[in-house]
């Protein structure tokens, strides 16, 4: 039988994730109260940030700010799309 959380995300109870997604305590918060919905939801936006700030996952600072982004998007209603972002699909 699955894990399930409250998801702050999507404010419902839902099936939690498998295992601690990131390090440090903001990793164990993440799987405590945050589904598995909201976890791809929040890799393709974490993608959408790498890809168009040119992130390097191997640089601490922009660890650090993935880390601030991350908690902005699962915890505190969402993060804003970078400068100029425009979708693949758009006309």
């Amino acid at each position: 039988m699955p894990r399930t959380v409250h998801c702050e995300y999507e404010k419902r109870e839902a099936e939690g994730l498998d295992f601690i997604p990131w390090p440090g305590e903001l990793g164990k918060r993440v799987y405590a109260h945050i589904g598995k919905n909201a976890w791809a939801a929040w890799l393709a936006h974490q993608t959408m940030l790498i890809n168009e700030n040119r992130l390097s996952p191997m640089d601490p600072r922009h660890r650090a700010f993935l880390a601030a982004e991350m908690e902005k998007f699962l915890f505190e209603g969402g993060a804003d799309k970078p400068a100029g972002y425009v979708p693949a699909d758009a006309p």
